[in-house]
């Protein structure tokens, strides 16, 4: 799920990270896609991707489903409960044995599928856990995200980082990647060299941080981890294929650093609440698009209290005022 989207003057959507974040020059975007949704198309050797029908700001074209292997199949993200995604999913795999079903993480566009697809399959389901909260929810405060959350899903087995799945010609090690979610986990096939990075990073946006659902300082945590593995080219949620791997999600760090930089540039001039702090770093943002930017900014701001570069009265909230730290 990318983080928003600005409109065009003509009305078309464009995505939030080019037309409101003055820091993200610097990634390497591509927002060409050429999958049709509903029909499943080979991207790599034994790798087939298939695009739910749920383009939206958040979405981009859609969520993409992927398919490893021939004959004896995983999936991947089976994605949202759509009776059309679901239909063109068993279609593509029909005639051949479904034995593992993975999911990246439990918004609703990437696992509500699941059951239906089990249902027709006799597939397991794996997954690093349920849906939570990255934190404590403080007194009085709610989740924003709770209606794009899967709190349904439980897998059938549990994995950690560095648990290894083997099925009939792939081999898929699990690597924890919080931060988007609690519960978010990519995947590395090891016949290709290649991850399955699912909402943790994408190319053709970056991937909303949003507490109490996900968490800046795991974000970065995973992100950071991400950059010492060998896999040269990423499978993603929404959009094309990542090539160069590394070098791209080294331009999602230097992009959050940024948004540091500019939050602690911002209240070296003095305390400021968040609607200010947005007002400040987005520079002509959308109104409509204020909350999701104010997530965004607490989300650092967490992340830097927890730090000490960064104090509030209390817990950080939403509607704490900031001020540099001692």
């Amino acid at each position: 799920m990318g983080l928003a989207a600005c409109l065009k003057p003509d009305g078309g959507a464009r995505p939030f990270a080019d037309q409101c974040d003055a820091m993200s020059e610097d990634i390497p975007f591509d927002r060409s896609f050429d999958l049709v949704p509903g029909v499943a198309k080979e991207v790599a050797p034994g790798i087939r991707a298939l695009c739910a029908g749920n383009a939206n700001p958040f979405t981009f074209k859609g969520t993409v489903t992927y398919i490893v292997g021939r004959g004896d199949v995983a999936i991947i993200d089976p994605g949202p409960d759509d009776e059309k995604h679901i239909a063109a999913l068993l279609d593509a795999v029909r005639g051949e044995n479904v034995s593992h079903i993975f999911i990246t993480h439990t918004h609703r566009d990437h696992s509500p599928a699941a059951p239906q697809i089990v249902k027709a399959t006799g597939a397991m389901t794996y997954g690093e856990g349920p849906h939570r909260a990255s934190r404590p929810l403080n007194i009085g405060e709610l989740n924003p995200l709770d209606a794009s959350a899967d709190t349904d899903f439980r897998p059938d087995v549990t994995l950690t980082d560095g648990s290894v799945v083997s099925g009939k010609g792939f081999t898929l090690e699990a690597v924890t990647t919080p931060g988007h979610t609690a519960n978010h986990m990519a995947y590395a096939l090891k016949e290709s060299n290649v991850l399955f990075s699912g909402d943790h990073v994408m190319g053709w946006s970056t991937s909303i941080v949003a507490p109490p659902d996900g968490a800046m300082s795991d974000y970065m945590n995973s992100l950071r981890k991400l950059t010492g593995r060998s896999e040269e080219t990423y499978f993603p949620g929404h959009g094309n294929p990542i090539k160069d791997a590394p070098r791209f999600v080294r331009s999602y760090i230097r992009h959050r650093e940024g948004r540091e930089e500019s939050i602690l540039h911002r209240l070296a001039k003095g305390e400021a609440d968040i609607p200010t702090l947005v007002r400040a770093i987005y520079i002509g943002i959308d109104p409509r698009l204020t909350g999701a930017a104010g997530l965004s900014v607490l989300a650092h701001l967490e992340d830097l209290a927890a730090r000490g570069q960064v104090a509030t009265d209390g817990a950080p909230s939403i509607a704490g005022v900031y001020r540099l730290g001692a």
